[in-house]
């Protein structure tokens, strides 16, 4: 795929990502490290949390979108984030779900302290 610019995107595109089969080591490697909570570490102890068994951190699902849109737009110079406006987990991921990013591009304006930078959201 070729390098995307902000001139090559307008208001309405719209992208669909690849997809990503998060595994159960995965959810727990993460939660290791980032997100120590016991519904995220061990499928035992989560069995017996409101999530009755094993869910992914938000945090690592969060990570998972970034690396899928990275790949999906595929930025000539990159991506920096100035925030996200609404960010829910409306549903648990569980080992085994496969995730997908849909991307619509609603807005596009230059940076007006940096008119050689743009802004998208």
């Amino acid at each position: 795929m070729s390098q995307r610019y902000f001139e090559d995107l307008k208001a309405g595109d719209r992208f669909k990502s690849g997809t990503y089969k998060v595994t159960e080591e995965q959810i727990v490697s993460f939660a290791r490290e980032f997100d120590p909570q016991p519904f995220h570490l061990d499928p035992a102890v989560a069995r017996q949390t409101m999530f009755k068994g094993l869910i992914a951190s938000g945090w690592h699902t969060a990570a998972i979108t970034m690396r899928l849109f990275v790949q999906t737009l595929n930025f000539a110079e990159g991506a920096i984030g100035l925030g996200v406006d609404e960010l829910r987990w409306p549903n648990a991921v569980r080992p085994g779900d496969v995730l997908q990013v849909e991307t619509e591009i609603v807005d596009l304006r230059e940076s007006r302290s940096k008119p050689s930078h743009g802004i998208v959201r």
